[in-house]
């Protein structure tokens, strides 16, 4: 069985405060985008010679690492303490820049707990689903949804949104800079918003450059001005509205007419689409 994994931007996020346990609550927007991995699952013959019960092939980008820790695999490993699952082979195929804000490993993880219950027919249903996605990662519940929706919390508390950006043209530009989560997250000063962006964007799509913000990119750009100077290209370009999504590397640009970025952005990923 195969599945395609879709990937996100975030409209706006802001960090609102550090909790006690470390982590920082968030305020953002998922918008899910037509950039996508492949994610197949086999079950395994009983006669392959396998020392897990669960193993994993990438193709088209490295995802360093054991790959007992990739998402696909804990995703699996958490389900089997509770179901009857055979032993399985899966491939991913990785369309979804690694580390770029635009949460692949999380969709991969969600839609493998997707996958395992249709073809296994566990009959775990959305609350079940959502439990184990959050227990993964905190925006995996997102990628069950596959809609977008506002976030709080972790990112874990979701409201699905009525925003539509069909239209629009999308690029995304993602330069080989790996961002660290945890490195971002050390140069953020949490603050409260004087307007969420869940009401920023329900405004007109011209008003967002001045009101919607991303709180990583102060310090994502300072480390890395590249990042920074792809964001300006991409007005520079045309762009009703462009960010960082997540913690980076990822820069995206929204265009009312169609855009070829092709050979402007030297060697980094670059993506088009229409939404």
């Amino acid at each position: 069985m195969i599945d395609f994994p879709i990937a996100k931007i975030n409209l706006g996020l802001n960090i609102v405060r550090r909790r006690a346990d470390g982590y920082h609550d968030l305020e953002t927007v998922f918008y899910p985008i037509p950039l996508k991995d492949a994610l197949e699952v086999q079950t395994m013959d009983e006669g392959f010679p396998s020392a897990t019960d669960c193993d994993i092939k990438v193709t088209n980008i490295n995802i360093e690492g054991n790959e007992q820790d990739n998402l696909v695999v804990r995703a699996y490993n958490l389900i089997k303490e509770r179901y009857d699952l055979p032993r399985i082979h899966t491939h991913l195929y990785k369309g979804i820049p690694t580390q770029a804000g635009m949460g692949g490993g999380s969709s991969d993880c969600a839609f493998m707990i997707k996958l395992l219950d249709r073809m296994f027919a566990l009959g775990m249903g959305d609350t079940e689903m959502k439990d184990y996605a959050t227990r993964l990662g905190a925006d995996c519940p997102f990628f069950l949804m596959g809609v977008p929706a506002y976030a709080e919390g972790i990112g874990e508390k979701l409201e699905p949104i009525d925003l539509s950006l069909e239209g629009l043209t999308i690029g995304i530009v993602c330069p080989h800079i790996p961002i660290s989560t945890k490195e971002a997250f050390s140069r953020i000063k949490p603050r409260q918003t004087e307007v969420k962006c869940r009401e920023i964007v329900m405004q007109p799509i011209e008003t967002w450059r001045s009101r919607l913000s991303n709180d990583f990119e102060e310090g994502v750009f300072a480390l890395h001005p590249e990042i920074g100077l792809i964001k300006q290209k991409l007005y520079e370009l045309g762009a009703v509205y462009a960010s960082m999504s997540g913690s980076g590397s990822s820069v995206f640009g929204l265009f009312r007419n169609p855009v070829d970025l092709a050979g402007l952005f030297g060697d980094a990923f670059v993506y088009t689409a229409k939404l």
